[in-house]
């Protein structure tokens, strides 16, 4: 059996293992399409683009995924509710099931539901850390219905 040969500078191995870290780069496309000069797209990345796909999962319908029915709030939906219905606590959870089941590149740390019922809007702010970079982001989405 052959042996392997390492360099000097490695030291005993047979006494310690070799560590080594890798650091993340979350990429995703930019969702206005932008053309760049070099005719590609522009790209998002860490921080924007876990904010981007939190975003995405927070104005998307369950069901309106192919193939992943699961994907999704339905917080449209709680718009054409009364205030008897839902409460801002239903809210959250809605949220915070769908961040933790959909989006493992983000830890979730606060959330803040503000509803309006004379006006039909409910505004959203989350704040969440990013795995990689351990960044602390906030999101703010408004909600509003549209007669």
């Amino acid at each position: 059996m052959a042996a392997k040969a390492f360099s000097i500078e490695d030291g005993n191995l047979s006494n310690k293992s070799i560590i080594t870290s890798r650091s993340r780069l979350y990429q995703d496309i930019d969702l206005s399409f932008a053309k760049r000069s070099s005719g590609d797209i522009f790209k998002k990345t860490d921080a924007a683009a876990v904010k981007q796909s939190i975003k995405n999962l927070l104005l998307t319908n369950k069901r309106e995924k192919p193939f992943n029915p699961t994907f999704g709030t339905n917080l449209n939906s709680l718009l054409f509710h009364t205030s008897e219905e839902f409460d801002e606590i239903e809210v959250k959870s809605f949220i915070a099931n769908a961040i933790k089941n959909h989006e493992p590149r983000a830890i979730l740390r606060d959330i803040y539901v503000s509803i309006e019922e004379e006006y039909y809007t409910a505004n959203i702010t989350i704040i969440f850390q990013v795995i990689s970079t351990q960044e602390v982001v906030q999101l703010n989405v408004s909600l509003a219905r549209l007669r």
